[in-house]
């Protein structure tokens, strides 16, 4: 049988890991998730440890070709890791930590680190809505904003590993403090826990992006208001990117990107008032992977490396 790859997808809330299948395919019953968010360095590692040894040992003998880690970032040299949303975590040895956790159960195998962002942008590409785009930028819109680009029909990590980190651009006229120091990023405007906080600063009174999704259900205009808000930054940052790169295809996944059934559409909007063509021809699409995208495209570090720069 053709190799497995172990994925490990590690985000501002949650870390999941999975076996994934050459083919691009979740190994069903493979998939383990545990909590990160705000918590002390060791509850962070031992969430990783513990759904990275399940997957392991769920292979039950199946010959490993590898271990994809895609992570929330900034990344740094020799695979450390320290997700913006995660402070406890700063310039931590992650790629290590995955490497001795799974080395025990399936020996010494290949571990790569690159950002969430690629990880989306390499799936796409590979089995989702961008299948074939040479040009392209995966995007997370979640507990935090990050990107990735595919330019040429490869990944383009940049100097440090980072490029694509699209959250951390500016957006015109915007204010808010960015956790990475900046005023008007445009994850300060338009990531989940930004959003609710700005609703709930114009009174609204719920608390979760889960209880803003039923808000916008049910019709709440303040609510909508919010999410109107946060795909607009989100657009404003993509025609931008557009107009340095030429992009194709954005690819939008992450779980706050699911706020409202139309939110890809209401990010789409903005790009379409730029008076350049090439602009506003990039294809703005929900990814074709649904929550399985991230670890897809983390597998997709070890099992298609023609397409990782």
């Amino acid at each position: 049988m053709p190799p497995l790859a172990i994925a490990v997808d590690f985000g501002g809330t949650k870390v999941e890991a999975a076996l994934v299948e050459d083919a691009g395919v979740l190994v069903p019953g493979s998939r383990f998730r545990a909590p990160t968010g705000r918590v002390g360095a060791e509850q962070v590692a031992a969430s990783v440890v513990s759904v990275v040894r399940d997957a392991a040992e769920f292979a039950g003998g199946r010959v490993i070709a590898g271990v994809g880690i895609g992570t929330a970032g900034p990344i740094g040299a020799g695979g450390t890791a320290s997700p913006l949303n995660v402070p406890s975590w700063r310039e931590y040895p992650m790629r290590e930590l995955v490497a001795s956790t799974v080395a025990p159960i399936v020996g010494d195998v290949p571990v790569v680190l690159r950002i969430d962002g690629e990880a989306i942008a390499i799936a796409e590409h590979w089995v989702g809505a961008a299948r074939g785009a040479s040009s392209l930028l995966g995007m997370v819109v979640s507990t935090g904003i990050g990107g990735g680009l595919m330019l040429g029909g490869r990944t383009v990590p940049g100097r440090s590993g980072n490029a694509g980190h699209i959250g951390h651009i500016g957006v015109p006229g915007a204010t808010r403090r960015c956790a990475c120091g900046m005023l008007g990023c445009v994850e300060a405007v338009a990531s989940g826990p930004n959003t609710v906080a700005w609703a709930r600063e114009q009174g609204w009174t719920g608390e979760t992006g889960e209880q803003l999704a039923l808000a916008c259900a049910d019709g709440e205009e303040l609510a909508l208001a919010a999410v109107r808000r946060s795909a607009d930054a989100v657009g404003r940052a993509i025609a931008g990117a557009t107009a340095v790169l030429d992009l194709e295809v954005v690819a939008i996944g992450g779980g706050f990107s699911q706020v409202v059934p139309d939110y890809v559409d209401l990010v789409a909007a903005p790009i379409a008032e730029s008076d350049f063509p090439f602009v506003r021809s990039v294809s703005v699409v929900r990814s074709g992977l649904s929550g399985d995208g991230p670890l897809i495209g983390a597998a997709g570090f070890v099992l298609r490396p023609e397409l990782v720069g």
